[in-house]
């Protein structure tokens, strides 16, 4: 059992007409099989279920997709309780085919930056797939990790299951990103600067998380915007919970869209940090123009959504909220 459909959308946007969209040709088809074999009295040597190892780690925006190939992975265990055969396989990316054909290649390098998962060449998968049926588990999952880029990340930063097979330290919010200042708080370190310094710690901060986010070395521009930048629902994603653990604050998932540039973003944070600062000198008194200054006008295009619900959302649930806001 091999089909599968996708129709990414994060929970609250999930309508019957979606969930079924993606539950028929997994739990429906799977279901038939196992019935019709069983009318029939097939003596079957095997039963096999393509799953998805987003069922395991969670994918961003698939919470229909992941019940669905869950609902798999739980009707192989069942058929073993019964005494028949089945085997689940929770699939990893594939470089050629699969449900990840249409990835480009910052999408595989993004997946493999924040989940350790790189792409099985087909030999190999069809190697785990021997493997796989000839050992006695209902369940297994095919996929090709990467030790070291496990470890290149903080743990809390991995999928929850991926925690356990790599020993990294747990990264500490609010702490400062730059070399040697780890242990001190982003806000202390800035109080004790005069307001133009603290703007520069902020712009290079959110640059810097920014050329983390999109893997690349060169310096990124301030005044550059995200959308021209490339980023995407996931990118826009990470950068926000990236940020949330250099600062210390709770940033809205809205971020990416209200907030266009580096320069718009590191205003933000520094509203947060400190938001009984004084206000600006009258403009005969004004200092000379700072990085922070004639940011350009960019319409809201935020979702009509509470923004207390906002930041209580989880990745899952912010990617189809992102999505709409830097698609638009």
């Amino acid at each position: 059992h091999t089909a599968g459909v996708l129709d990414d959308s994060v929970v609250q946007g999930l309508t019957r007409e979606r969930v079924d969209a993606v539950l028929r040709p997994k739990v429906d088809g799977a279901w038939a099989l196992h019935e019709v074999a069983g009318q029939l009295g097939l003596d079957l040597t095997a039963f096999v279920l393509f799953s998805s190892i987003q069922g395991v780690l969670g994918g961003p925006g698939q919470g229909n997709y992941a019940a669905a190939n869950g609902f798999l992975d739980g009707l192989a265990h069942h058929r073993r309780a019964q005494g028949l055969p089945a085997t689940s396989l929770a699939w990893g990316l594939w470089a050629e085919g699969g449900m990840e054909a249409a990835l480009d290649d910052t999408d595989r390098e993004r997946m493999a930056r924040t989940t350790g998962m790189t792409a099985l060449e087909p030999e190999q998968g069809l190697a785990l797939f021997d493997l796989a049926l000839s050992r006695p588990s209902a369940y297994a999952v095919p996929a090709r990790l990467s030790p070291a880029a496990l470890r290149s990340r903080p743990a809390d930063e991995l999928p929850p299951v991926l925690r356990g097979l790599v020993r990294t330290p747990v990264r500490r919010a609010a702490e400062a990103a730059a070399p040697g200042t780890a242990t001190v708080p982003l806000a202390d370190r800035l109080a004790a600067l005069p307001p133009g310094e603290q703007e520069k710690v902020l712009v290079d901060l959110v640059r810097a998380e920014v050329a983390a986010v999109l893997g690349v070395t060169e310096k990124v521009e301030a005044r550059r915007g995200f959308k021209d930048l490339g980023f995407d629902s996931l990118t826009a994603v990470e950068l926000r919970n990236r940020l949330n653990k250099a600062t210390g604050l709770r940033l809205p998932a809205t971020l990416a869209f209200d907030h266009p540039t580096p320069v718009a973003v590191a205003e933000l944070v520094r509203e947060r940090l400190f938001p009984a600062r004084e206000q600006a000198p009258e403009a005969s008194d004004a200092p000379a123009a700072s990085p922070m200054d004639e940011q350009p006008t960019v319409a809201a295009s935020t979702p009509d959504i509470e923004a207390d619900l906002i930041d209580d959302m989880d990745v899952d649930e912010l990617v189809r909220l992102a999505q709409e806001g830097i698609g638009s």
